[in-house]
């Protein structure tokens, strides 16, 4: 009976594995106001208020995390 059940998180974990879409860049323009963060390949996004952004910074590197139709922001993280 575990054994089910470890195979079925380990294929559900794969799953929302793939449906995470990301882009890495690093900031070139930030304008907190809109929500809006410009990277420096000239790809722009807009934040939705209900996703929490942490400070951020012209220069800094992010990863912005996608949903699966790549139109909606869903977090954005900082990269290292």
């Amino acid at each position: 009976e575990m054994k089910k059940i470890i195979i079925a998180a380990s294929a559900l974990a794969m799953m929302s594995g793939a449906a995470l879409a990301s882009t890495d860049g690093v900031i070139a323009k930030y304008n907190a106001d809109v929500r809006v963060i410009t990277l420096e390949n000239g790809k722009s996004f807009t934040v939705p208020r209900d996703v929490a952004l942490p400070q951020l910074q012209v220069g800094e590197k992010v990863s912005i995390q996608l949903n699966d139709e790549r139109d909606k922001v869903t977090g954005v993280l900082k990269s290292l």
